[in-house]
């Protein structure tokens, strides 16, 4: 189960998972199969640690791990939703931290 910001539960959709990585590496030289590996080993490492629940905001992070060493800028694009950055500053001190 993912719990939402707002408290709701959601089932974990794989598809719905896929869609956001799909729009984060839109015109990027991603190959399908990596996402879906991506995506799998998240399953996998949740399944070893018993994890039942997770919260949308841990979820994300989790791609946000495999995904910087994926693309660069589909971690930026996945970073703008799932980070859900207040203002410039924040945008900008999260791509100073990837130049790093």
């Amino acid at each position: 189960m993912v719990i939402k910001r707002d408290g709701r539960k959601e089932t974990f959709d794989r598809s719905k998972l896929m869609r956001g990585l799909l729009t984060a590496t839109v015109k990027r030289n991603v190959h399908i199969d990596t996402l879906e590996a991506l995506i799998s080993g998240i399953e996998s490492e949740l399944r070893d640690r018993g994890v039942t629940e997770i919260s949308s905001q841990d979820l994300g992070m989790m791609v946000l791990q495999r995904l910087v060493d994926v693309d660069k800028v589909a971690y930026v694009r996945f970073a703008s939703v799932y980070r859900d950055f207040k203002d410039l500053d924040e945008f900008h001190e999260e791509l100073r931290s990837l130049m790093q």
